[in-house]
């Protein structure tokens, strides 16, 4: 069906694989287990190492030679790589391929098509401040900021554990990794997540108890308190809470000291994963974001809907996703003519076909060739970001679709929580 046609009834039935794909990632994280200390080490050392130069627009990671014996990266059959952390293989990226890793290393929401099951029991919400998205590191006496293409933000001291010259300085083997949103207005950093603390590894832990952790740790070392000489930017945790109904409408609607840039859902029992993950969603409506619709650079909102997919070695173009979902393919003439490439990003516009889905999976979509993408951009669009700003050009998920799923859940006998905040 096209999705022009979507009617949605106020508790619908699901129009993708995300609620499948959400059971398949929680049971993988149970069954790959990783070095998580050492690939929090990894990171950490990529961002206080990486160089950076205000001139050159293209970006090169490098690391210290002790992190250099990872073992080979292998290439899967869709021309990606397996391991994301290969530090070996990092040092030789070089512009758009080093924006990619880098960009890969955080935890990456995909946008919400369908409402999860069990919404009001296993899952947090919170309100997603607008701002720069980054890792922040504290280490040997400093902290930095870097944005998810692997460009400096800002360099400053913190109260963060190593995180300036102080007589309280810890030893130098700890560290702290934070993602966070900049926001520039009030310069705070807000904490959406925890890679680690202290040189704690918490890729493995559940999203309850990163968020647990968080919330104590930054209050004992009063990252949380005004800046002032050992402490340039105030750092803040997010009002955490579950996604009951009295939490979802606190999310939603109620006051936060930050512009909000729509509502971040957390699996509570999701890993730190990098990447696209379905254990973590984003949406929007025009009440809690001032973008729900893609606009330009003039923040017009188009009159057609565009994409920006990977062309792959085969002429097929794919989205960002892990395996990708393919939208169609060129053809080796029509590449030659317009000088495109293995592993190009071009822009495509949505024609009046729009997108055929069939049975929860893309069959057929209606692509108007624009042109290369920005040469700054990381990757493709994801899968589930094009679905939604489609969706939301024609037939958007509301905030009562997500009310209803919670409500069914409880008139089906299942119990709910009293709402309150996580940690």
């Amino acid at each position: 069906m096209s999705s022009h046609d979507i009617r949605r009834p106020f508790k619908r039935p699901a129009i993708s694989d995300q609620q499948r794909r959400r059971e398949l990632s929680l049971l993988r994280q149970s069954q790959n287990r990783h070095d998580a200390q050492l690939q929090a080490r990894r990171l950490a050392s990529t961002v206080l190492s990486l160089q950076s130069s205000s001139q050159e627009q293209q970006v090169d990671i490098q690391v210290t030679d002790e992190l250099e014996s990872c073992p080979e990266e292998v290439d899967d059959d869709y021309g990606h790589h397996k391991d994301a952390h290969d530090l070996r293989q990092a040092t030789k990226l070089r512009g758009p391929d080093a924006r990619l890793w880098f960009a890969k290393q955080l935890m990456l929401p995909e946008w919400m098509i369908d409402v999860p099951d069990k919404l009001n029991t296993d899952w947090y919400v919170f309100a997603r401040p607008a701002g720069k998205r980054c890792f922040v590191v504290s280490s040997n006496g400093t902290t930095i900021s870097r944005l998810r293409n692997g460009v400096l933000l800002h360099r400053f001291p913190s109260a963060l554990p190593n995180g300036a010259r102080t007589n309280n300085s810890k030893a130098a083997q700890s560290y702290c990794i934070l993602d966070c949103i900049f926001h520039e207005s009030d310069e705070t950093y807000y904490v959406i997540d925890g890679v680690c603390w202290a040189g704690i590894s918490l890729y493995e832990c559940t999203a309850e108890f990163r968020f647990f952790w968080l919330n104590s740790k930054l209050a004992e070392t009063g990252a949380c308190d005004v800046p002032s000489t050992y402490h340039k930017y105030k750092f803040s945790a997010l009002p955490v809470y579950n996604c009951d109904k009295e939490g979802l409408q606190t999310a939603y609607a109620g006051q936060v000291p930050y512009v909000k840039d729509g509502l971040l859902f957390y699996n509570k029992h999701a890993q730190y994963q990098t990447g696209n993950t379905p254990l973590s969603l984003v949406w929007k409506d025009e009440h809690c974001s001032q973008y729900v619709i893609d606009t330009d650079n003039k923040g017009l909102v188009q009159s057609q809907q565009q994409v920006v997919l990977e062309l792959l070695d085969d002429g097929r173009l794919a989205t960002s996703d892990d395996p990708p979902v393919i939208f169609g393919c060129l053809l080796g003439e029509f590449m030659q003519k317009t000088d495109l490439h293995h592993g190009d990003l071009i822009k495509f516009a949505i024609g009046e076909g729009g997108l055929v889905v069939v049975d929860s999976k893309l069959e057929k979509a209606d692509l108007k060739y624009l042109g290369k993408s920005n040469r700054a951009r990381a990757f493709a669009d994801s899968y589930s970001k094009v679905l939604f700003q489609h969706a939301a050009r024609y037939s958007p998920l509301r905030i009562e679709h997500l009310f209803a799923s919670i409500s069914s859940y409880v008139e089906d006998g299942n119990s709910t929580q009293d709402a309150e905040m996580a940690g």
